[in-house]
């Protein structure tokens, strides 16, 4: 169904190249391994800046020819150099679906403005189109979906990011098996790419914490299992059904155990916790 990169080694380990089981609920290492999927740090180019929220961009990059696309669910590192040689790197999900083979190598990353970050300030201030930055990648290994198996997406906030990638790359493949996207956010104003998921209809579930749009039907409040209820339940029993949560620490936390609760296998829910950039 897919003709997607096989991942890199992670060195030396028998089967499946040295992963380890498909992640429970335990968080995702975004830092690349020791021994294997070694990436060299390549210039790209900024070739369009597209503002989502009024925290949040997405920054869209022109890769070296012969760059390996990414799977759903990847990152790419971005390093910067200051002027007196200190240097700082932070990880970003990859927002957009794998383009076709042959495309020009091209990558979308959604970067949430922390004002003390490392590495969003500078992204947000300074870099503009034309610009060419570092980047390292693709990485990751398990929090991945090659378009092949029913799932759902659950995102808090900027947790969204990689589970675009998915919904996109579903789309782009035709919409071939069930999948589901449930987004929490505090805010309609924080909601990222809002005009492309109130497209997708009754595919997208959207979650406000704080406040709600005019004439919503739910008020706000945290996610809870009647949010993911309905949700869920139409993957019960599904071969290969599988649940990906991305978010801050407390709301991915929350969230897988919801779903276990709701009935779906630990080992069929793969989390992955972020933290400032």
């Amino acid at each position: 169904m897919t003709d997607l990169p096989p991942l890199p080694s992670l060195g030396g380990s028998p089967g499946l190249d040295g992963l380890p089981p498909l992640p429970t609920l335990g968080a995702v290492n975004r830092r690349p391994p020791a021994n294997g999927a070694r990436r060299a740090w390549q210039p790209a180019t900024v070739t369009a800046v597209s503002d989502l929220t009024p925290t949040a961009r997405s920054f869209f990059f022109a890769l070296p020819a012969g760059t390996e696309r990414h799977v759903p669910g990847q990152h790419y590192d971005i390093r910067l150099t200051a002027p007196d040689g200190s240097q700082a790197q932070r990880s970003y999900s990859i927002a957009s679906a794998p383009g076709a083979r042959g495309d020009a190598p091209t990558v979308e990353l959604s970067v949430e403005r922390i004002a003390d970050g490392a590495v969003s300030p500078y992204l947000h201030d300074l870099v503009h189109v034309g610009d060419s930055v570092e980047l390292r990648g693709p990485f990751g290994g398990w929090f991945i979906w090659r378009g092949d198996t029913p799932v759902v997406l659950v995102g808090g906030g900027s947790g969204i990011v990689p589970l675009m990638s998915m919904l996109r790359y579903w789309r782009a493949l035709g919409r071939p098996v069930p999948l589901h996207l449930v987004v929490s956010v505090r805010t309609p104003e924080g909601l990222y790419y809002a005009e492309e998921l109130a497209a997708e209809g009754a595919s997208v579930t959207v979650v406000y914490t704080r406040a709600a749009p005019e004439g919503a039907e739910r008020p706000p409040g945290r996610l809870s299992a009647a949010d993911l209820a309905h949700v869920v339940r139409p993957f019960l029993g599904l071969p290969g059904a599988t649940a990906y949560v991305c978010g801050g620490a407390g709301f991915a936390e929350t969230a897988s155990q919801l779903l276990v609760e709701l009935g779906l296998d630990r080992s069929a829910v793969r989390v992955e916790r972020f933290g400032p950039g």
